[in-house]
Formats: structure tokens, C-alpha cells, sequence
């Protein structure tokens, strides 16, 4: 699982865009591992629009002093492309007039892009934190850009432009938004007798892709999901019995908006229970499970298993491929452990802990064990 983890985090994939080189490449991989496994491998392409692309480093200069992208400031989301460097003073947000200035304002809300277009500013300076390290995690999916030049800094540093009034500020934000092509891969181990139960096991291996300069490995975020699924499917498909159903869809664009779990829930048949890894990365006190769509049964087999296993519990919210599976009224479950540098440089592999892919492995495999086991106990067919 390890090794998993190392090879999809490497410069090979780029971070895992979906629609990039990188992301096409590992989708090839991963499905080359399902193969060696014994599945009957199909690769699913599907078209994802609103991608949001750099298509070089954004750049922020207040005075003599240049700030880092992703440390000091980023893009944002809704903000107009701006390809060349753009000057003009800093105001604040209650100066007389904004024209041809850069505003450092709360935030981006309609009313402010509004004044800011109105009257011509140069562009909008928003305050937003960072994570633990010291990073703005990145971001790809989100609102329609707008034509107004927004990029957010760092709050300290906001409230720190508040005393620099007048100061030259030079900015560009060459971001633009693209339509591309993900491809899910989908691996089934075996089909379901009539009555039977049938499983799915799923996790997204996109990640939001390497910036021009800065690598985005997205060990935790999921490249750790995908190595539990992977090991997960290797020891359940020699031993479930003929009857049971089990297949594996390794999923593209979770990062916008779960795309890819979006086309393939659809033609997932009625009634496979379907377990989600997002993050297996680091387990603190407990592994957060969501539930959704008619889950009772699914449900009992995940705390069953968490008994058996030792792996601790707690409902918690898992905003992932899961969900898009439930909502057309499969019984899902998402399961995460823990993504350490989420969607930062820092989401390295040496901050994926084996004993957590290990645990979620155990919960992976005895949920589904727990299943098999209670569905005969019911009199279905095993």
C-alpha cells in the first residue's frame, strides 16, 4: 500500500489533474494493478467542465516586497483572468474612490465586486486563512470567474495592508477555466446471484494537480484511499463465495465537484451496497463515517466491523464520491481517516502512516465480511 502511495504522489502523475497528462497516465496504472488482480477492467471518459487551470504563477508585489504564492496569497476562484501584471495603488475599502486602485476588502461579496467593476479598480485584495503549516490549500472547482482581479491573502498580512495605504501594488492572476475529459476506472471481481449481495468499493484518485512551480503530491487525498481499495479488493476477491458481487470504480474529478462518481452512480445497480475511502492517511481518534441513501444495513456491518477490528468510530460528515452515489438511492457509505497537508505541497507520502492503511484495510474488509455474514443470517442468498 506503501508503494501505492509513493507512485501516484510522483512527479510521473503531476499531481493527478484530472484531465492532464499526469491524470491520464495514472488512471492507465491504476488500471494495470485491477488487471493483475483479476479484474474485468473498462475505463469510463466522461467530460467535466468549470476546471480551474493556472497557466502560470500568480504573482502579488506590495512595495519593494514580493509575496509567495500559496504561503502569503492565492488565487481566487471567482477573479477575472489577468495574464500581465497589473499596478495600481492600495486603498482601503472605505476610500472616497476605488478607480485604478487595489482594495483590501473583508471579502468578495456582491456588492463589493460590484463598486470594484463600477468604478474600475485594479483589483480586490480578500483576507483568508491558512492551514497549520502555513498554506492555502489549492483549490479547483467553484465559482463562475467574474470580471473583476481578486486574489486572497493571508489574514495577518491583510491586517497588516491596512497601514500601508498608498503603497504601489503590482498583481497578475493568470487563471482560466477549461472543460476536460476524466476517466473512472472501473474493476469487477464478480457478479452477484440473483437476491445476492453486491459491493462496490470506491475512492477518487485525482488530485487538484501541481501548480507551474509548486508540487501538489496528494499522497492523503487519495492516493491513500485508493491503495486501501486496491489491497482491500487483492484479499476479499479470492475468498468471498461465487454468489457475492464485488467490483471496484477508482474514480476521476472528485476534486470538481465528484464528476466522476456523478456519471458512474447511474449505472451502478440497485441495491450494491457501496463503501467510500477518502483520506487513510493519519487516524486520530476515531475514523469519521457518513451514511446515506437506505444505509441500515451497511451501517451495522461498518460498527460490527469497528468492533471486531478495534478501529474506533464517529459520525462524522464526508463530503465525497459517497454522497453522489446516495443520492440516487444506493446505500453508501464514505470513510476517512485523516489527509495530513490536504491539498497543500505537504501532502507528502512520508505523512501517510502504514498503520492507518492497515486499519482501514481491516474496517474495509470486515464491513464486508460483516455483510455476507448478516444477509445469510437473514436467509438471503450469501
Amino acid at each position: 500500500m506503501l508503494a501505492t502511495v509513493h507512485e501516484l504522489a510522483s512527479d510521473h502523475y503531476s499531481g493527478r489533474r484530472i484531465g492532464t497528462p499526469g491524470g491520464q497516465a495514472a488512471a492507465l496504472w491504476l488500471a494495470e494493478q485491477l488487471r493483475s488482480l483479476g479484474a474485468a477492467v473498462t475505463l469510463d471518459s466522461f467530460e467535466a467542465s468549470g476546471v480551474k487551470e493556472l497557466q502560470a504563477t500568480p504573482t502579488l508585489t506590495v512595495g519593494h516586497r514580493q509575496l509567495v504564492h500559496r504561503r502569503d496569497f492565492a488565487e481566487h476562484l471567482s477573479s477575472a483572468e489577468v495574464t500581465e501584471p497589473r499596478s495600481g495603488p492600495l486603498s482601503s475599502a472605505d476610500a472616497d474612490s476605488w478607480r485604478g486602485g487595489w482594495i483590501a476588502v473583508t471579502a468578495a461579496d456582491v456588492e463589493t465586486v460590484a463598486r470594484a467593476e463600477a468604478e474600475q479598480a485594479a483589483g480586490l485584495l480578500v483576507r483568508r486563512g491558512v492551514d497549520e503549516a502555513g498554506w492555502m490549500p489549492k483549490m479547483i472547482a467553484g465559482p463562475p470567474m467574474g470580471q473583476v482581479a481578486i486574489l486572497s491573502v493571508r489574514t495577518e498580512l491583510h491586517a497588516e495592508l491596512a497601514g500601508s495605504a498608498g503603497a504601489m501594488v503590482t498583481a497578475s492572476a493568470p487563471m482560466r477555466t477549461v472543460t476536460t475529459t476524466g476517466t473512472n476506472v472501473c474493476g469487477v471481481f464478480g457478479e452477484p446471484l440473483p437476491g445476492g449481495v453486491a459491493v462496490l468499493l470506491t475512492a477518487h484518485f485525482d488530485g487538484v494537480g501541481d501548480d507551474p512551480l509548486l508540487r501538489h503530491p496528494a499522497a492523503g487525498d487519495n492516493a491513500s484511499g485508493v491503495a486501501v481499495v486496491l489491497e482491500a479488493a487483492r484479499l476479499l476477491s479470492p475468498r468471498l463465495s461465487g454468489g457475492v458481487g464485488l467490483a471496484v470504480a477508482l474514480l476521476d474529478g472528485e476534486e470538481v465537484g465528484a464528476r466522476g462518481s456523478a456519471h458512474h452512480a447511474p449505472q451502478v445497480a440497485s441495491g450494491t451496497y457501496v463503501i467510500n475511502v477518502d483520506g487513510a492517511a493519519q487516524l486520530g481518534a476515531a475514523a469519521a463515517v457518513e451514511a446515506g441513501g437506505p444505509a441500515e444495513p451497511l451501517l451495522a456491518a461498518v460498527d460490527q466491523a469497528g468492533r471486531l477490528t478495534g478501529v474506533p468510530l464517529q459520525a462524522g460528515a464526508m463530503a465525497s464520491d459517497n454522497r453522489r452515489y446516495a443520492a440516487v438511492g444506493l446505500p453508501a457509505i464514505g470513510i476517512g481517516m485523516g489527509m495530513p497537508g490536504y491539498q497543500t505541497t505537504a501532502e507528502t507520502p512520508d505523512r501517510v502512516e502504514g498503520r492507518t492503511l492497515l486499519a482501514a484495510t481491516d474496517l474495509v474488509t470486515a464491513t464486508v465480511n460483516q455483510l455476507v455474514k448478516n444477509s445469510a443470517q437473514l436467509g438471503e442468498t450469501p
